[in-house]
């Protein structure tokens, strides 16, 4: 093997593309969103994964709220304070959800809705 493709080969292992914050953000909210709606056309057939699915979309709401109230976040206030609003609905709209007096398709919605405004972020 020649030095130029050993040196290739070494690099080329390595090298990866940079994921900036809003690419890990995306992908998680992209997951999760994707599992969700998976989860939702099984709710009948298979309830414990529905409730998993559901918990999770909580879960990273959750860590949304909290990343939107940390001092240090360089987000707008007025947009800090619509996620924050979004993550109090997505909490009481799941338990609505689990008592059976909701669709799951409001919070499906609010997904795509931040899925959407993250890549045009990330086009401009």
């Amino acid at each position: 093997m020649t030095p130029q493709a050993i040196a290739q080969r070494a690099y080329s292992q390595t090298a990866a593309p940079t994921r900036t914050p809003r690419d890990t953000e995306y992908e998680a909210i992209s997951k999760i969103t994707r599992r969700l709606k998976a989860a939702a056309a099984r709710q009948k057939s298979d309830f414990g994964a529905f409730v998993q699915a559901l918990h999770e979309n909580r879960r990273l709401w959750t860590v949304l709220a909290s990343g939107v109230t940390d001092s240090d976040n360089a987000l707008p206030n007025d947009l800090r304070a619509r996620i924050f609003y979004l993550a109090e609905f997505t909490e009481q709209h799941s338990s609505q959800v689990l008592a059976n007096k909701a669709s799951v398709e409001p919070l499906l919605e609010i997904n795509m809705a931040v899925l959407r405004g993250l890549r045009q972020m990330g086009a401009t």
